[in-house]
């Protein structure tokens, strides 16, 4: 049996593996995905990305599906018992950055994906890695996109934060060039038309 090869940061958890394998580095066009993805980014800070794929069906259930029309309703009022629920992660700011964020994505109306895409020009940035250790933290890029959220209004949305979401979103394609997944998603980036 021949094994594929992965980046190795997913190892062998079966949640993991099929976060990387199925949604990671894939390019992202719709609205609420794209906003469940940088909500998702800014809860992880300080925390391991399993932590949040664990959490994240509850936090879809908890976060009104990610829908920010829904959230910037019932989420002020929903905010005691975030707080008081095992299921989510409870840190005061970034909870109340969820309520914050659907905010300043509703503000954008329908602008939010191609605000987000315009960070690379509209297309997904093909990286040629050929070990984790090449792999950036943040960029100027994701500094941009930071500074761009930050005075719209979003919150938990750091240089290192932004980069996580743009390798998540698809926005740059950061698997190692070993990985079955690099190819894959590099054929998606040419397609792509947002």
């Amino acid at each position: 049996m021949v094994k594929t090869s992965r980046c190795a940061w997913c190892g062998d958890d079966p949640l993991y593996v099929a976060y990387h394998d199925l949604e990671w580095g894939v390019p992202v066009s719709d609205r609420i995905l794209l906003f469940e993805r940088l909500v998702l980014e800014g809860m992880q800070a300080g925390l391991s990305w399993l932590t949040v794929l664990r959490k994240r069906e509850h936090m879809r259930s908890s976060f009104c599906g990610f829908d920010p029309e829904t959230l910037d309703r019932a989420g002020p009022g929903l905010m005691d018992s975030w707080l008081a629920d095992a299921g989510l992660i409870r840190h005061r700011g970034k909870l109340r950055a969820v309520i914050e964020n659907a905010r300043a994505c509703l503000a954008m109306g329908d602008r939010f994906p191609e605000f987000l895409w315009s960070v690379v020009d509209g297309k997904p940035i093909q990286n040629r890695w050929k070990s984790l250790e090449e792999v950036p933290s943040m960029t100027p890029r994701s500094e941009a996109l930071s500074k761009a959220l930050r005075k719209a209004g979003f919150g938990f949305v750091g240089p290192t934060v932004c980069y996580a979401f743009m390798q998540s979103a698809g926005l740059v394609n950061d698997h190692i060039v070993s990985c079955h997944r690099h190819r894959e998603c590099r054929a998606l980036g040419k397609t792509w038309s947002g």
